[in-house]
């Protein structure tokens, strides 16, 4: 029979026994624990980074190098001439109408693709029975390349003979011959058109899943309170899809200031330069006949910075308005 001073030592140990390692060796423990997560993490970010260092940083780098050298496309790099390459890129004789076109083209997209994109969403959550359908109709054509739209829509833009001109003509618009890419206005409008076709379904998505998110309840409460179909939406739909409104909007932007594929498959920048945008001009002076890869890094460089600075305002006022 155990003395009662030996029964609280007992005890003591079979405690430590059920409740396993005690403070001092789970004090040793903690720095082998978290060096083992930090490795852990190291381990799961290191294939993003090395891409990220492949394919993007070493690029700029690159492309910083050579905004700084007398670089040509075949002579290579004749020395360093900084900053003279700056200086030519903003003067270039397309630079600033180039810069302004590009602007009135993302302003016009924005607006009209992220319009569309919304009607589509509405309608295919207030449609219920042909909701799959059409959100499939919908969606299909952003499976097609942008290159590959934009080549299909020159085809049907073919001002002798070609589908959109013989269906003008048969509903009394015109004799048959309608120059769709042939002056400013009307190639500017052209291609707008596809990138609305072409993005229309993916934004509409994006949209959809933030039209799904909100709760019905709140409709419900709107309904009992009196407001109509519109107010329902100013008041209720557009405020709780801020966010992925200001997605679609970030998205939007960034890609059309960046547009080439479509400009370069319809139009060449014409005509008479009336629809070159800053990507355009940066691939026509380095491959374009000048063929200096300095002069057209040192703009590359400023249009990086501009979509920094862009995208920093946006995001600053998005999180703004959440705050």
């Amino acid at each position: 029979m155990a003395t009662p001073v030996e029964r609280p030592t007992a005890v003591r140990s079979a405690a430590r026994t059920t409740t396993g390692p005690g403070p001092a060796a789970q004090r040793r423990r903690a720095p082998r624990l978290r060096l083992a997560r930090r490795n852990q993490g190291w381990l799961y970010a290191a294939p993003t980074a090395l891409f990220v260092t492949v394919f993007f940083l070493i690029p700029v780098l690159l492309v910083a190098q050579m905004s700084l050298s007398d670089w040509g496309l075949f002579a290579g790099n004749r020395g360093f001439n900084a900053p003279d390459n700056y200086t030519d890129a903003v003067g270039q004789r397309l630079f600033w109408p180039a810069v302004w076109f590009t602007v009135k083209y993302t302003i016009i997209t924005t607006i009209i693709l992220i319009g569309v994109a919304l009607g589509l969403a509405l309608m295919v959550q207030e449609v219920a029975l042909w909701n799959s359908f059409l959100r499939t109709a919908f969606l299909v054509p952003s499976a097609l390349g942008l290159a590959s739209a934009s080549l299909l829509f020159y085809a049907l833009y073919a001002p002798e003979g070609g589908p959109f001109a013989r269906l003008l003509s048969g509903l009394g618009i015109g004799d048959g011959t309608v120059s769709f890419l042939g002056s400013p206005n009307a190639a500017l409008w052209s291609t707008v058109a596809v990138i609305v076709w072409r993005f229309a379904g993916f934004y509409m998505l994006l949209l959809l899943v933030g039209l799904q998110g909100i709760s019905s309840d709140v409709y419900e409460a709107a309904r009992v309170d009196g407001a109509n179909r519109w107010q329902i939406f100013v008041n209720v739909t557009l405020p709780l899809l801020k966010p992925s409104l200001a997605l679609c909007t970030i998205l939007c932007i960034t890609g059309s200031l960046l547009a080439f594929d479509q400009f370069y498959i319809l139009t060449r920048g014409g005509p008479d330069n009336s629809t070159i945008t800053i990507v355009l001009l940066v691939y026509n002076i380095a491959f374009g006949g000048r063929n200096d890869l300095g002069v057209a890094a040192a703009l590359s460089l400023i249009v990086l910075l501009a979509l920094i600075v862009i995208n920093v305002v946006q995001f600053t006022a998005l999180r703004g308005r959440e705050d």
